[in-house]
């Protein structure tokens, strides 16, 4: 499967300018690649500004994920601000060419930046059949949080769309390492860069790391670019058959 990372700075709040970036950047991608995936928040960054930019499900996000999906005839996944009633969800979007779609909000809320004042956890670990490839959708802080990833025999690729700041940056590529030894699975994380409302400063340093821990594809700092990467299910199951780790692994159950 051919899965591409798009590393984008994002326009504070300001939906239609991103769509518009990254309508630029996916129809170049069009019938070239089988995943694209996008940052936490692409269309307004890491706002907690819930009731202005939230959208109720389906909305403008929803639409336009799934005509660049039609479009493009690959499968597309980026997190968004969306509303039901009075709650407010950090929403990561799965959408198919064929226009079935998955959604996963995120479970983990990042307290110390009000996220947890402003939206409400998910519930729910969600992970997308695609290209006979098992994938399980994440948000950034999430990735601090190994139980919650726990790979129970039913993944193969474990995704995090970010907002990670740069401050932080070492933390970032040292815990997808973990999460991708750990869980012999391949890891992508898709980060933004640049600055954004709140003056917090963001590096990118998105990348593909393989079960055994290595990077095999990244986009530097601070740049804007895209790179694809093939990913092997045939790769990964020999490797769990050489190395067959999971099944010595703790049961964890997760309460709702």
């Amino acid at each position: 499967m051919k899965v591409t990372l798009v590393q984008s700075d994002l326009i504070w709040e300001n939906k239609d300018e991103n769509f518009n970036r990254f309508k630029s950047v996916l129809s170049g991608l069009y019938k070239t690649t089988d995943l694209v995936i996008l940052p936490e928040m692409f269309t307004t960054g890491f706002s907690m500004n819930s009731k202005q930019l939230g959208e109720f499900f389906p909305g403008p996000t929803f639409n336009w994920m799934k005509e660049q999906s039609e479009k493009g005839d690959f499968s597309i996944c980026g997190s968004y601000i969306s509303k039901s009633d009075e709650d407010y969800f950090n929403r990561l979007l799965f959408f198919k060419p064929n226009g079935e779609y998955s959604f996963y909000d995120k479970r983990h809320l990042f307290g110390m930046g009000g996220e947890d004042k402003v939206y409400t956890s998910g519930r729910e670990r969600v992970i997308v059949n695609y290209l006979n490839t098992r994938i399980c959708l994440q948000i950034c802080y999430d990735l601090r949080f190994p139980v919650w990833s726990r790979n129970r025999g039913d993944y193969d690729v474990l995704v995090y769309v970010a907002n990670w700041p740069d401050i932080r940056k070492e933390v970032w590529s040292t815990l997808m390492k973990a999460r991708a030894i750990e869980n012999q699975c391949y890891v992508i994380g898709v980060n933004r860069i640049g600055h954004d409302g709140e003056g917090l400063t963001y590096s990118g340093d998105s990348m593909v790391i393989n079960p055994h821990g290595n990077i095999i594809s990244s986009i530097g700092p601070n740049i804007e670019g895209i790179v694809t990467v093939e990913i092997s299910m045939e790769e990964l199951t020999a490797f769990r058959k050489k190395f067959p780790v999971l099944k010595d692994a703790d049961d964890y159950l997760i309460s709702p």
